[in-house]
């Protein structure tokens, strides 16, 4: 087995002479040495603005940033000219609620998101909602994070529906969707679907025209980039329609004193000066999982998955939330007699980061009747060793805190 664990500075450091174990990828993933050297590279030796100086610096940024855009698309399947690079997933959903969404959608008009969804993927929509007087309506799902059957068939019997915002995987539950079933429905009745990919990007493959969406949206962060960046997908035919949403430099055609008119996508979409280093890094992360290729991912991500769910079956105060089939490394847990935050600070302070709160899905939360749950997130370079480390902590905790 490749040790991945070489590629990632974090992972060398300790905390109370203990060894890192980094069990938080799903709020944000290390960052490997290529990446850093990436984003250090354009300050060393680059440091412009891009698409507007006329010095070999510039050029060289540039080049650099727009190298990223076609990285980023290949990774994804997409032309270049539909991705346009933003502050992250939340700006990349906010951006198509204020432009296609303002653009398109009026008073009675339905849009739907599912109980599953992020923050970042409700809250656009709920304020969209009331702005222009929309019926949101939801997707419910199981308790175990499958549909429910029922409620997407009223789903399709709404006459009124324009708009589904569907996650691809549960930031709780830890479920990845099969999304092409109900996409292919909601595209043959004209029905426009923006996906959340946050969670999912860095796990399963993706390409956007096997999917079939309208929109896709993720964070680099996440994809083992820099913070501060993220993409939206759109197909071109609906970028070239859709309004501007900020207003400024490096977005125009041509400016006079009374009017302008804005440049074809996707520089109409990025005004002011971008995320150029976080973007470049980006490029660079995408190249980074490539070379490792996706069979490799997924088969030792599957290896994890099944080691950490047998690990803490035993543990008969501890319930896992979700199912065990089309689950990504993400284990959300709750805890018959301690509270996941007691959980979470414990083990900080034996070096292993965890996550403990509602994860930004409190409607979730509320549906389980959880106030909290513990989160432990893997990736690739993660180690059975780590599981176990990780299991003998919880048996000690629980031991301690019900003593």
């Amino acid at each position: 087995m490749n040790n991945f664990r070489d590629d990632f500075p974090l992972l060398t450091r300790r905390y109370h002479d203990q060894a890192l174990i980094y069990f938080d990828n799903a709020a944000t993933a290390p960052k490997p040495a290529v990446v850093i050297n990436a984003v250090n590279d354009f300050y060393s030796q680059h440091n412009a603005n891009v698409h507007r100086g006329q010095n070999f610096l510039a050029q060289e940024a540039t080049d650099l940033y727009e190298n990223a855009r076609h990285e980023v698309a290949k990774f994804i399947g997409a032309d270049p000219k539909e991705i346009i690079f933003t502050a992250g997933t939340t700006m990349s959903l906010n951006l198509v609620a204020r432009t296609w969404g303002l653009a398109n959608l009026q008073r009675g008009d339905v849009i739907a998101v599912t109980g599953a969804e992020h923050h970042s993927n409700l809250l656009p929509w709920m304020a969209l909602r009331d702005e222009l007087g929309l019926t949101l309506q939801y997707l419910e799902i199981n308790d175990d994070g499958t549909w429910n059957e029922a409620s997407l068939q009223a789903l399709w019997a709404e006459p009124k529906l324009k708009l589904l915002a569907i996650t691809q995987a549960s930031n709780v539950l830890g479920s990845y969707y099969d999304l092409k079933p109900i996409l292919a429905e909601a595209r043959a009745r004209k029905i426009i679907t923006v996906v959340d990919s946050a969670q999912s990007i860095v796990h399963q493959p993706l390409k956007v025209k096997d999917l079939a969406c309208d929109f896709l949206a993720f964070g680099s962060h996440k994809l083992f980039g820099p913070s501060g960046v993220g993409v939206l997908y759109g197909r071109s035919e609906l970028l070239t329609t859709m309004p501007t949403f900020l207003v400024g430099g490096g977005m125009i055609d041509e400016v006079t004193r009374d009017s302008f008119t804005t440049a074809e996508a996707p520089d109409k979409f990025e005004a002011g000066t971008p995320n150029i280093e976080g973007a470049i890094g980006l490029g660079e992360a995408c190249r980074y999982l490539t070379q490792i290729t996706w069979p490799v991912i997924t088969k030792r991500e599957s290896e994890l998955s099944k080691y950490f769910t047998q690990a803490l079956a035993p543990l008969d105060f501890v319930k896992l939330l979700g199912t065990s089939t089309n689950r990504l490394p993400l284990f959300a847990m709750s805890f018959t007699d301690m509270h996941p935050h007691d959980v979470a600070d414990l083990l900080g302070e034996r070096g292993i980061i965890t996550r403990a709160g509602q994860h930004c899905a409190a409607p979730l939360h509320d549906q389980l009747k959880l106030r909290a749950t513990l989160r432990a997130s893997l990736a690739f370079y993660n180690t059975e060793a780590e599981i176990d480390t990780f299991i003998i902590a919880l048996k000690e905790i629980h031991q301690l805190l019900n003593s």
